[in-house]
């Protein structure tokens, strides 16, 4: 791990105010994140917050194939001035899907799911289509569905304040009836809408509602004991209030219910039950390494065009490393999960409002992680 560099008297006040409003996590507290690069981490994320004005950001590192680091910096309400911490619960956005992907294929290992069957094997309120649809192609975005923005007169979702108990009839409200905007199979369209109808699999072959499936067999067997459903109705006190940074200034972000995309894009998590997560998939906790090693693969459209998505993860890499990650945005937040699974390593970052780019937080800090002089495990290894 390279030392800090001479710091100014600017860097110095960013570095005092992170170790001030730092949360260190109870169910973290044995760290194994070297001292220089905890510090560093500090300083990115200060960096981050005085340049971005982001109001609140949390922070989880996963090291050695076990939880690592995780802090809160800044506030996750400004009107009640409080502080941000590992378990403050943030909107995932499309951080919902790797999860999503998890239990479907799950059920998938299980003989439960055939993945290129027509979907309305296990959907059949999915209207048929002039073309068959399967939950494989849905999967990797290539199903065909549109995403917003496909609609030449808006999206009807648009900012959707309607609340939906049916996560699944919900979000069919809206898009089941629209025309494909391609033959399924051929290209990558990246669809939030799609993955509502993995949801509707997931409960199909699985014999009970999605929001149950995933809560039993994907939260709670990865030990991710704070992650609920995005509920508007209900008061969730750990849950973040969610801002919009606009022209270097913080406004309340637009109202929106989540509901009617819960698969794709609505649940709530924190810092250390996403290190849960990030911890359960390399240590093959929730599925199979073989299982792992094909969401972890791009798909390949049949029209030969390039792919780097996988099964709800995108499939990459970052200083020659390969990761996989997703990342995630709407009103009101703005996430990132990578996992390097060759270095059983795992950044997670969190933030509270939409317009800033936590891709680039989220690619320092893990370029910080690969610099560290702890010993790596190699992944297979990882049980």
């Amino acid at each position: 791990m390279r030392h800090l560099p001479t710091k100014s008297f600017l860097v110095l006040t960013l570095v005092l105010v992170a170790a001030h409003t730092a949360s260190a996590s109870g169910r973290f507290q044995s760290s194994t994140l070297p001292t220089d690069a905890a510090a560093q981490v500090d300083l990115t994320v200060a960096t981050f917050l005085a340049h971005s004005h982001a109001p609140g950001v949390a922070v989880s590192i996963v090291l050695d194939g076990k939880p690592a680091f995780a802090r809160g910096y800044g506030e996750a309400d400004t009107a009640r001035h409080r502080p941000v911490t590992p378990d403050t619960l943030f909107r995932l956005a499309s951080v919902s899907k790797p999860i999503t992907a998890t239990g479907a294929m799950q059920l998938w290992q299980a003989g439960k799911l055939d993945l290129d069957a027509p979907v309305q094997k296990y959907c059949p309120q999915f209207p048929v289509k002039p073309y068959p649809i399967t939950t494989r192609e849905l999967l990797g975005h290539l199903g065909g569905i549109r995403h917003y923005g496909d609609l030449p007169h808006g999206d009807p979702e648009d900012h959707n304040t309607k609340h939906f108990d049916d996560p699944i009839a919900g979000g069919f409200s809206f898009f089941a009836n629209d025309a494909l905007v391609n033959v399924p199979g051929e290209k990558f369209h990246y669809s939030t809408h799609g993955y509502t109808v993995v949801g509707c699999a997931i409960q199909g072959a699985s014999d009970e509602t999605y929001v149950s499936y995933i809560t039993k067999n994907v939260l709670a067997s990865a030990g991710m004991s704070h992650t609920v459903v995005d509920d508007a109705t209900k008061t969730i006190t750990e849950r973040s209030a969610f801002y919009t940074v606009k022209d270097g200034r913080v406004v309340d972000a637009s109202a929106m219910d989540s509901s009617y995309k819960i698969p794709g894009g609505g649940w709530l998590s924190s810092a250390n039950d996403m290190a849960e997560y990030a911890v359960a998939m390399l240590s093959d906790k929730l599925v199979t390494r073989s299982t792992r090693d094909l969401m972890w693969t791009p798909q390949k459209p049949t029209n030969g065009s390039a792919d780097r998505y996988g099964y709800g993860f995108g499939v990459g890499e970052v200083d020659g490393v390969k990761t996989v990650s997703h990342n995630g945005g709407q009103e009101g937040t703005a996430t990132n999960l990578t996992i390097a699974p060759d270095k059983n390593a795992a950044v997670i970052v969190l933030i509270n409002a939409d317009g800033v780019d936590v891709n680039a937080l989220a690619k320092e800090i893990l370029h910080e992680v690969l610099q560290t002089d702890a010993h790596v495990v190699p992944a297979g290894q990882a049980h």
